[in-house]
């Protein structure tokens, strides 16, 4: 194993290549720019802190899957009554296939959540709070994958 101060660890003799799918978004509920950002910024993620070379097929690694939820839900409750925060959340399914070692092989759902008071519209707040969870589901996916401690 060769580790680095980022996080990873990978054995670069056996592991040169990984294949990243686009992620679907299959959500109920759809913020458009939250698919492209996410995808993105999850590939970006692998590029500059690994040295696998990203491929359309035949991955030694691979990562897929879909984003199924983006849902708010009131949080907190004022002594009036009436709903103080409101949380969002969004969740992705990741398939990760080590064709290298599959005993690494996992199906797994990773969440993240941010909140906002109710006295700003969801519009005011969406793109900063969906970043946020985008940068925080991209360390757990990122993590999860790569930085097997």
């Amino acid at each position: 194993m060769s580790y680095k101060l980022n996080g990873a660890s990978i054995d670069y003799t056996k592991i040169k290549t990984i294949q990243i799918a686009d992620f679907p978004n299959r959500a109920a509920y759809v913020w458009g720019p939250m698919a492209p950002t996410f995808n993105n910024q999850l590939k970006d993620q692998f590029a500059s802190h690994t040295k696998l070379q990203q491929v359309k097929r035949n991955g030694d690694l691979k990562i897929e899957g879909e984003i199924t939820a983006y849902t708010q839900r009131n949080k907190s409750v004022s002594a009036e009554g009436y709903a103080a925060q409101t949380e969002l959340a969004m969740t992705v399914n990741v398939r990760f296939t080590n064709n290298k070692d599959h005993h690494q092989d996992f199906e797994r759902q990773f969440t993240a959540t941010q909140s906002y008071e109710t006295t700003q519209s969801l519009a005011a707040v969406q793109q900063q709070l969906v970043q946020q969870m985008i940068d925080d589901l991209v360390d757990q996916i990122f993590n999860a994958t790569v930085a097997n401690w």
